[in-house]
């Protein structure tokens, strides 16, 4: 039997999650695998005999000076990116819903549509993770603005429903935000988590221009217009990719015989891999009650805190600006004094904490005060899971296991406005917090056991 253990980070290699593997079993060559530890764990743990070569490949990519600062040039370039992608996303985002109803869309069908959405990415997230460890993570980066492209494009060009919901579609490789986790994820080798969490800043940047873009061009343009501005600025980024990124930047290449990319047997190994599916477990137990919130949060915010369009709009901006900071300086700073697992126990008692009282919060006021800690505890839970995640598995396959995170994301986007409604409707706000804080205090019992379970 194996037992996953967590280990406290050395001081020299904080951004990792310390999975300790121990089999009693012994390898094909008969020696225990407990006698040469180190040389079993290289999928999982990142020795500290390694670090130092680790942050020595590291230097080995063109850097570029930028207000008297030393930047790698490869992850400048994905960060830009980054900001395009969600730029242009929710340049869309701001006007998708005014366009759809223009072509007759009612709440029903618009929740079909989104829900439309989830489903396609869900099911494109995994393969996109694989194509990218088959092919390249640039390769990747270029599909995944490409598809991004043809989304806007037909978006623009709508003029019924059936196109409609065809420009959803290609959305299936739109995931560009996991394109940048993988350049990073195979720049970076070490302080991993850190340089994840610093995606999200240039993401954030995006997600307030967006919007505002988005609204300004359909006020003085059309809303058409705005689709195919978010359009142009994918292009822009598919040019800019082909320029700045290398044909490969992943270290290990891949070795596998068979290059299919609908290789289901490979993503099911994934899942399989030590500490994947304990990891994965805490993602959608803390995931679940976000997404139902979020999925409700703006008939929440009508019906029971009576707020304006442009109200909700700033509270969207402030839990944008919250997270950036986290992800901007949180990450790096915590993650070099604790270990990943005690950050991951103090963010879901964070989150657990928040939920209970986002039950309690009956004025706007309140319920900012509560986001705080909530934005807090649920960004920690992202970036750190997804950090650990890559480290159960080969180099090799991060992508993979990157595309099967993201799934995760997508199925909770698919189930979580079903259950949202049902519950809004049946036992009213205050069950979102009551199931927020059941389910993040078990992940965080579970934890505290791991925790007492693990050697000092």
């Amino acid at each position: 039997m194996s037992e996953i253990r967590f280990r406290p980070s050395s001081t020299h290699d904080p951004s990792y999650v310390k999975l300790l593997v121990e089999d009693t079993m012994t390898d094909p060559n008969n020696h225990s695998k407990a006698d040469h530890l180190d040389d079993n764990l290289n999928p999982l743990v990142s020795s500290t005999a390694n670090t130092s070569d680790q942050q020595e490949n590291d230097q080995d990519f063109p850097k570029t000076r930028l207000f008297g600062y030393s930047f790698n040039t490869i992850v400048l370039v994905t960060h830009f990116n980054i900001f395009l992608y969600s730029a242009a996303f929710w340049i869309q985002n701001a006007v998708f819903p005014y366009l759809s109803k223009e072509l007759g869309a009612d709440p029903v069908v618009f929740g079909y549509l989104q829900t439309t959405f989830a489903l396609v990415q869900l099911a494109g997230g995994p393969l996109f993770g694989r194509f990218g460890d088959l092919f390249g993570s640039r390769l990747a980066m270029m599909l995944s603005f490409w598809a991004a492209a043809s989304t806007y494009f037909l978006l623009g060009v709508s003029t019924n429903m059936p196109m409609l919901f065809l420009s959803r579609l290609p959305s299936v490789f739109m995931h560009a935000m996991q394109a940048g986790q993988m350049i990073v994820t195979d720049v970076c080798s070490s302080k991993r988590a850190d340089a994840l969490g610093k995606l999200g800043i240039s993401y954030g940047v995006g997600m307030v221009v967006g919007p505002v873009a988005g609204g300004l061009i359909a006020k003085y343009f059309s809303l058409e217009k705005a689709a195919f501005a978010a359009c142009i600025l994918s292009v822009i980024s598919i040019i800019l990719i082909y320029m700045y990124i290398p044909r490969t930047v992943k270290k290990v290449t891949h070795t596998d015989s068979d290059k299919n990319v609908f290789n289901i047997k490979k993503i099911i190994d994934l899942l399989k891999a030590p500490g994947a599916m304990f990891l994965i477990s805490i993602k959608i137990a803390t995931g679940i009650p976000m997404g139902i919130f979020q999925s409700m949060f703006s008939i929440v915010a009508l019906d029971l805190f009576k707020l304006p369009p442009e109200q909700n709009s700033y509270i969207m901006s402030y839990i944008g600006v919250m997270a950036m900071i986290v992800q901007g300086i949180g990450i790096g700073v915590v993650t070099k004094k604790f270990s990943e697992l005690n950050i991951l126990f103090g963010s879901a008692f964070t989150l657990a904490v928040s939920y209970l009282l986002l039950s309690f919060t009956s004025t706007v006021l309140e319920m900012c005060l509560v986001f705080i800690p909530m934005t807090i505890g649920l960004t920690f839970q992202n970036v750190i899971t997804t950090s650990a995640l890559t480290h159960t598995v080969s180099d090799a396959d991060t992508g993979a296991m990157l595309g099967l995170s993201m799934a995760v994301n997508s199925l909770i986007r698919s189930l979580s406005p079903t259950i949202g409604g049902y519950m809004l409707a049946s036992y009213g706000f205050e069950s979102f917090g009551y199931l927020g804080f059941v389910t993040c205090m078990a992940v965080t019992l579970v934890l505290f056991w791991k925790k007492r379970s693990t050697p000092d």
